[in-house]
């Protein structure tokens, strides 16, 4: 490829590890590449154990967003933190050749305190916790956060801990396994544990195919394998599934095993088809499980029932994106604002037209309902958001220039193309800063109502405690039916700034992006 690959990361050491194995690969291909790092929320969210925060992908959604806003080419992501569903538009690329996939206990003093009856193991898996717990339920678990080298400073400093549970991959990948570690071959990895996972839009076909000379094809067989076992069992990273494939003699040897959270119920699963037949493995066995107590630990897990908080979205939202909420957070959704196309006279587009103003993806999507691309014939196009840019260069052409918002396009317009005429091709409810601005910087504006914006407000119970806005007018919509007693999630500035005319408490998303919305809600209840 000619251009360089932006590999996205987190910032830890193992993640960084990952990511230079990826590049150094990439580039001993002759690709020239770079390396991003992206916080997630695990990264932030360090005083909370991972499966009380409940969110499916918690490592992995930044990513997403950055990915999917082309901030980065390839997302590299240990695969057992990834969901087993990706968000539309992005598909698994590639994946490494597997390393170790056991897991370590790495000992305090000696593993004497296994033979009694009180010890202390530290853990932030729910899945190492409930398999411990099993073969040793006397002892108590306490959770452990941070990177690696984190969790090993930890031990070493805890005055009461024994031991801590570790993956094998990381410890020996960084190098710092300590002499006390051993592998405990018993106890059942978490799906693609030990797996490096490279994701990249599905779109993106030249880049696909470079990525496919760095996928090992057996690791992603077994991978699969397992997460399919996953994936069937409705299991985030959060429960506690266990699920293990091997190659030995031309046949695919499987294992799988879910528990409820203290251990004392554990269903396994074992079984084996030829290379070729291993596809069936996972449905097979999941429905083993699911029939052998297997729903109702999955149900008491889910606690679909017990909601701390919900919340309600003003615009209709998908089942990925309603799975990036915990489980205590409930979630409902509904469209509070339709668009109506106008038909727009054929003499607007007659002629060339030297600049043009559009900033939303309705306003593109109302041009090509009343014309063909080729009847387009636009010399300067101006737009506001990534995502607007993306889709007007993929149906109209070329943008001479894009802006996060209105507010910050008209003041580059007013400096660049003062004196001159401007086409936008808006809403019949639109924000007045833009033609106001450049009006009084000498452009004539000419507006052209390409589609109607119309009110659907729903009204919203009194058990929600937050509403998500994605626009100025989702805010005007929704105060026709509802009171501004909520906590007000806005997706950009210029919703918020409408939001605060009326709510008191109003928060704002990093990114202009329904996902960023969605972690500024997790952010918010998960403390």
């Amino acid at each position: 490829m000619q251009k360089i690959i932006r590999i996205g990361t987190r910032e830890s050491k193992l993640a960084l590890w990952q990511a230079e194995t990826v590049q150094q690969q990439l580039e001993y291909l002759g690709h020239k590449t770079e390396i991003v790092p992206v916080k997630s929320t695990g990264d932030i969210v360090l005083d909370t154990p991972l499966y009380e925060m409940g969110i499916t992908g918690i490592f992995t959604k930044n990513l997403d967003i950055a990915l999917l806003n082309g901030e980065i080419d390839i997302a590299v992501h240990s695969l057992k933190d990834v969901p087993t569903v990706l968000p539309i538009g992005i598909v698994q690329a590639a994946v490494l050749k597997r390393g170790n996939s056991n897991d370590m206990l790495v000992l305090k003093d000696n593993e004497e305190f296994m033979a009694q009856k009180d010890a202390i193991v530290a853990t932030g898996s729910l899945r190492r916790k409930a398999q411990w717990l099993h073969r040793f339920p006397t002892h108590t678990i306490v959770g452990i956060r941070g990177n690696v080298i984190t969790r090993l400073e930890k031990v070493e400093k805890s005055d009461d801990w024994n031991a801590a549970i570790f993956a094998g991959a990381g410890l020996e990948r960084l190098k710092i396994k300590p002499d006390s570690a051993f592998s405990l071959d018993w106890m059942v990895p978490a799906p693609a544990q030990g797996v490096v996972s490279i994701a990249a839009l599905t779109d993106d076909e030249e880049l696909l195919e470079v990525l496919k000379e760095l996928n090992h094809e057996e690791t992603a067989m077994l991978a699969q394998v397992e997460r399919d076992f996953l994936n069937l069992l409705e299991g985030g990273c959060t429960a506690p599934i266990g699920a293990l494939a091997y190659v030995k003699e031309e046949e695919v040897h499987f294992k799988g095993v879910l528990l409820n959270v203290d251990g004392t119920k554990r269903i396994d699963v074992k079984s084996k088809e030829k290379i070729g037949r291993h596809n069936y493995i996972a449905k097979e066995c999941a429905d083993f499980v699911l029939n052998r107590g297997g729903k109702e630990i999955m149900a008491a897990l889910k606690g679909e029932d017990k909601k701390d908080f919900s919340v309600f979205s003003t615009k209709k939202l998908s089942e990925i994106q309603k799975r990036l909420f915990p489980e205590t957070v409930g979630v409902e959704d509904s469209d509070f604002i339709k668009i109506r196309f106008n038909r727009i006279a054929p003499k607007v587009v007659k002629n060339e037209i030297e600049n043009v103003i559009i900033t939303s993806k309705n306003g593109v999507e109302a041009l090509l309902n009343s014309f063909i691309k080729q009847e387009l014939q636009f010399n300067n196009i101006y737009c506001v958001g990534r995502r607007t840019k993306k889709l007007i260069e993929q149906k109209i052409g070329k943008v001479a220039h894009s802006e996060k918002n209105a507010e910050k396009l008209a003041a580059y317009l007013s400096e660049n193309i003062k004196g001159q005429e401007v086409t936008y091709f808006c809403s019949d409810l639109r924000l007045d800063t833009l033609p106001t601005v450049l009006t009084e910087n000498g452009i004539v504006v000419n507006e052209i109502e390409a589609y109607k914006t119309m009110y659907s407000p729903v009204n919203v119970r009194e058990q929600f405690s937050g509403v998500l806005f994605y626009s100025p007018s989702t805010v005007e919509s929704y105060l026709q039916e509802n009171s501004a007693d909520k906590i007000a999630f806005c997706i950009g500035e210029s919703t918020a700034k409408e939001a605060r005319k009326h709510f008191e408490n109003v928060q704002v998303a990093k990114l202009p992006t329904v996902e960023s919305v969605l972690e500024l809600v997790n952010l918010h209840y998960v403390k």
